[in-house]
Order: C-alpha cells, then sequence, then structure tokens
C-alpha cells in the first residue's frame, strides 16, 4: 500500500498497538460463549477499535468451526466418521451423546522479536488453537481430556485445520495484525519500562483515542 491507501491502514495498526499498550495484559480477550453473556469484553478494551475487530474474529472463529464439523463437508464428514469409529472401539456402540459444543481457544504460542539500534521487528510469530478444557489445564485448572470422544477427534481432525487458518489464512489476517500489535506493545513495556510513555500510558486503560 502507497499513498492514500496507506493512511487508514497504518493508523488502524497504531490504533492497534496503543491500545495493547495501555490496557492491562489480563484483560485483553473476548468471549463469545453464549453461556457467558455477562463476560464478553473487558469495559476498557470493549471502547477500542482493537475490541471490535477482536469480536469480529472470535465471531469468524465460531463460524468456521460449526463449517468443518457440517456433516455434508467432506472434513466434516470426516470428523464424523472418526467419532462414530472411536466410540464403536471404546463402548461397542455409536449409539451415544457427542458433545460438539466444544469451545476453541486461539491462544499465544511463539513471537520471534529482533532488535537493531533504534529498530524491532517482528521476524516470527504463531497462535496456537486449543480446546479450552486443554488450555485450562495447561493452566493449573480441571481439564476433561480424553473423556470425550468428539473432543479426542475435534484435536486430530478440527484444529489443525482451524490453526492453519488463524495463522495463514485470509480470513483471521486482522487477528495476526493485533497479535503482532501486541507482540511490539509487549516488547515495548518490557524493554523500555523507563520511557515516559510507559510510566504514564502503559498499563493505565488510557484508551481516549484509540
Amino acid at each position: 500500500l502507497t499513498g492514500q491507501a496507506l493512511k487508514p491502514e497504518s493508523t488502524k495498526l497504531i490504533k492497534y498497538f496503543l491500545a495493547s499498550l495501555t490496557i492491562p495484559d489480563e484483560d485483553q480477550w473476548v468471549n463469545l460463549s453464549p453461556y457467558e453473556s455477562d463476560r464478553i469484553i473487558p469495559e476498557a478494551l470493549g471502547t477500542t477499535e482493537l475490541g471490535r475487530d477482536l469480536l469480529n474474529q472470535d465471531l469468524m472463529l465460531k463460524q468456521l468451526t460449526a463449517s468443518l464439523i457440517y456433516p455434508e463437508k467432506e472434513l466434516g464428514k470426516d470428523f464424523w466418521n472418526r467419532v462414530y469409529q472411536k466410540a464403536h472401539a471404546l463402548y461397542g456402540t455409536t449409539e451415544i451423546p457427542v458433545n460438539v459444543c466444544n469451545r476453541v481457544w486461539v491462544v499465544p504460542d511463539k513471537a520471534v522479536v529482533y532488535e537493531h539500534d533504534n529498530t524491532v521487528m517482528i521476524i516470527e510469530s504463531r497462535m496456537k488453537v486449543m480446546l479450552e478444557a486443554d488450555y485450562l489445564e495447561t493452566r493449573g485448572g480441571a481439564g476433561a481430556r480424553g473423556r470425550d470422544v468428539s473432543s479426542a477427534v475435534i484435536r486430530d481432525v478440527i484444529l489443525p485445520e482451524i490453526e492453519k487458518e488463524v495463522n495463514t489464512g485470509k480470513n483471521f489476517s486482522t487477528l495476526r495484525q493485533i497479535y503482532n500489535s501486541m507482540i511490539l506493545a509487549t516488547w515495548y513495556k518490557t524493554r523500555l519500562k523507563n520511557s515516559i510513555v510507559n510510566k504514564v500510558y502503559a498499563d493505565q486503560k488510557k484508551v481516549s483515542g484509540v
């Protein structure tokens, strides 16, 4: 992009960075679960362009997950065939309730940042896609790994496809821009702790203008 086309795009990315800088890390999340209508987005994040776009990407994630387990699609057929094969092998029947409402989370995986003189560049960034139960288990919570046939198959069949789309597909390009902005903000908070911007702005929830 050049000229006039570059201006709105660069302004958006600057706002992502500034929002990531001023909103504390623990408040950088969104949650469109129908079971938690009172816990959708932290208040400060909800007033920003960053928060709005994260919610849009979470909606996209849920639409993608639903489409991948739709039985009329090729991947959906593979998913259901494997569910029933595994159920038959484990329980001797396919007449069992199967939980397809598994909640899928996108979480940070890896970031590599290169510093040189007064320049910083992100040379690698990747996100990981996990079932909620698995994520909570990694955080010391009560996981449910292995208890649900559909969960096991989702890990094998569906999650790799979602993770590929999240990290490379056009539908999640906005999410990758946000993730990179968060990485740069984290670098800034960590490496430039004594800067005046950090002292008066970082983690202060000063979201006016962003």
